[in-house]
């Protein structure tokens, strides 16, 4: 691969439910060219047309693209629709302190029956204060692997608080290795997760479950960047708004989920020049709104639902309503109802300015004249409509400031962000909010997110409180220095961006609990 100095433009992609959106970004940041193209069925192609979109535009520059981000729902998609999903074996390492609840027992049928072979409870685990809760059953573990390893496409390993104390999962892996073989996936909770057993665990098997999904969307655009012709470095988003390598991907593809959020409002941090602020994110079938704080997304302090299963690692707070450019409108201009589904992708052939027969919220935006972009005819809209649109778009605006109100709890005078496809359906004028910016390129902010974006890493530990509190904290920031640099950041500029710190009770000696996130920009490959 030639020198990236010499290739310092960057590609950056979002593939959401509606759109699949490209840009490109020279060396001081500025949008050289973009696009949005549909996204398919098959993903793989409007990834390619999207790509082949902006290289067009590119022309001769085009040899000057060293890098290409990918932001992509196909991790969450897998989980939501239950396909693609691996067959996984679950073990957890916890009793007999944890048997009165069984692994994956909240988890919907459906979901279980796709990716679950089998599951098993064995000896072991530690108490918070690193005392065994019971011996290794090393012999018990064996057994289990034997039993499944043809049937299982990998197994997820959680260990009774683990993020603390790790060695057991490690042996374990290094069983599964023996008997399974080197090349079989093995999900380690301590890597995935943050204290909470039964989060840790849904967590943890998640990911197992996605490594084939990974490996596809790996594939996919490695594909699209050869079919291109492109010398490129490839990276995916991850979901607080950083990149990490596709080796690192491929390894925790759990966390690519909830990445076209975080890239939106760290694209749109970027591109309105705001550091604090709130971001909505309008796209065709819905809308994400979120808080920026200091640039970054501000990160859910609770349990994460992902498709029925409760998950504990770090994820945006994101609040999502059905209002984007497809959503229906039905009912009368005294009655209107909004949603929940939409037209989607297929606005142009559906919606009423286009041509179609459904009245949308587009055709309502349009007629109220919040655009003069040239989307379609609002002249097609019939006199009829016209109110039932009229009542629609102001329930619309309605359930856009009741959201604004839930994620600020009702104390922000800080700007909103408008961002996204349909941001043009957003009021000028929202309560609770000192002003409404609509940032140039904002259309495609998920991609532009995913084109500035940073390498990161994160570490959790649990520290004593007195001595040997200093040599703990530096070995924390250390493995989350060196998590980063697994993720792709110049060794020479990572740095420990963010560090909690959570003093625990009820423990014989004084310790803290300890989060660590280290960032940096790329790497010079």
């Amino acid at each position: 691969m030639a020198d990236l100095r010499q290739r310092p433009l960057r590609i950056g992609i979002d593939v959401g439910g509606t759109n699949t959106d490209a840009v490109v970004l020279d060396e001081s940041g500025t949008v050289l060219a973009w696009t949005k193209q549909a996204t398919t069925r098959d993903v793989t192609s409007g990834l390619q047309a999207a790509v082949g979109a902006v290289l067009d535009q590119l022309g001769d520059d085009r040899a000057r693209v060293g890098r290409v981000m990918l932001g992509t729902t196909h991790a969450t998609n897998a989980i939501l629709e239950r396909r693609g999903l691996g067959r996984v074996g679950v073990i957890r390492i916890g009793a007999p302190a944890t048997t009165a609840v069984p692994p994956l027992y909240s988890w919907p049928k459906d979901l279980r029956d796709a990716a679950l072979v089998d599951a098993i409870v064995v000896g072991g685990g530690h108490l918070i204060d690193g005392y065994p809760i019971a011996p290794l059953d090393t012999g018990a573990i064996r057994a289990f692997v034997r039993k499944h390893r043809e049937a299982a496409d990998a197994f997820a390993v959680t260990g009774v608080f683990s993020p603390a104390f790790r060695d057991q999962e490690l042996e374990v892996a290094q069983i599964v290795a023996e008997e399974a073989g080197a090349d079989v996936p093995v999900s380690l909770s301590h890597e995935i997760g943050s204290l909470g057993l039964v989060e840790r665990e849904n967590a943890t098997a998640l990911n197992a479950a996605l490594y084939g999904v990974a490996r596809d969307v790996t594939d996919a655009l490695d594909h699209v960047v050869r079919a291109h012709g492109l010398d490129v470095v490839t990276y995916f988003a991850q979901n607080d708004g950083t990149l990490m390598a596709p080796d690192y991907a491929a390894r925790y593809p759990v966390l690519t989920i909830g990445s076209g959020p975080a890239n939106s409002l760290r694209g749109a941090a970027y591109l309105s020049r705001v550091q604090d602020a709130v971001v909505i994110d309008v796209g065709g079938t819905s809308s994400d709104l979120g808080v920026l704080l200091k640039g970054f997304p501000r990160e859910s302090a609770l349990a994460v639902d992902i498709g029925g299963v409760r998950t504990n690692f770090r994820m945006p707070d994101i609040l999502g309503i059905a209002v984007g450019g497809g959503t229906r409108v039905r009912g009368t201009a005294d009655e209107v109802r909004i949603g929940p589904d939409s037209v989607g992708y297929a606005l142009p052939q559906h919606g009423l300015a286009f041509g179609g027969e459904t009245p949308t919220l587009t055709d309502g935006g349009l007629v109220a004249g919040r655009t003069t972009i040239d989307i379609a005819d609002a002249s097609r809209v019939g006199e009829d409509d016209r109110a039932l649109l009229a009542a629609g778009l102001a329930a619309a605006d309605e359930a856009i400031a009741e959201a604004v109100d839930m994620v600020t709890m009702g104390r922000s005078e800080q700007p909103l962000v408008a961002v996204g496809g349909g941001a043009f359906l957003v009021p000028d004028d929202v309560p609770g909010v000192a002003a409404v910016l609509r940032p140039e390129f904002g259309q495609v902010a998920n991609a532009v997110g995913a084109a500035i974006a940073l390498a990161s890493g994160r570490w959790e530990a649990i520290v004593p409180a007195g001595a040997g509190r200093t040599e703990a904290l530096d070995e924390a920031k250390s493995v989350a220095c060196r998590r980063a640099i697994q993720a792709g950041a110049d060794p020479e500029h990572v740095e420990v961006v963010e560090l909690t710190e959570v003093p625990l009770s009820y423990l014989p000696e004084p310790a803290i609990r300890v989060q660590v996130k280290a960032a940096g920009p790329l790497g010079a490959l």
